[in-house]
């Protein structure tokens, strides 16, 4: 039987499949005031819609790089800390998937706990000194950022000659 509203052979055959998702992807940044904040610490972004008093969702371009804190805290202090750097996924390709993040992208740094978490604003901090936006660094960086604070290590600093070698290679690559 045929559905209602199926008219032609082309609506018969897509019958079932999903819409294809949103060229954005969307952060829906929270803020309960000593309970729970999400905030985005750099990124360019495309789109903003405020859904509630505590909330609102931002959308980025695909490919644009960006990084979300998350923090928890209870009664008694801070449950989690949580700080994700990644880059918004063009429709098609398989995303990370991350919490408050539709449809997830790809991961660049993704640490938790205070010490970690920490030291990364220190080194955004840093590359945003040396003239650099962060949503423009290597992400070679930032995976190196990952890996080092991850194993208890300080991670090289992001210099302009850096950034310069970054984006030589980036356009010998086009």
């Amino acid at each position: 039987m045929e559905p209602i509203g199926a008219t032609t052979p082309e609506e018969s055959a897509n019958r079932g499949r999903t819409a294809p998702r949103s060229v954005f992807t969307d952060v829906e940044p929270v803020s309960i005031e000593n309970r729970l904040e999400h905030w985005l610490r750099f990124g360019r972004i495309a789109a903003e819609r405020i859904v509630s008093r505590t909330s609102r969702t931002v959308s980025f371009r695909p490919n644009a790089v960006f990084a979300l804190v998350r923090w928890v805290a209870s009664d008694f202090g801070t449950v989690r800390t949580r700080i994700d750097i990644m880059r918004a996924m063009a429709s098609g390709n398989v995303p990370k998937t991350v919490p408050f993040v539709r449809s997830g992208g790809e991961l660049y740094l993704s640490l938790e706990g205070q010490l970690q978490v920490r030291a990364v604003p220190e080194e955004i901090d840093a590359i945003e000194a040396a003239g650099v936006d962060p949503c423009d660094v290597s992400p070679d960086h930032w995976r190196h950022v990952h890996e080092q604070l991850a194993a208890g290590k300080l991670p090289r600093r992001y210099s302009a000659e850096r950034h310069t070698a970054w984006l030589k290679r980036k356009a010998a690559k086009s």
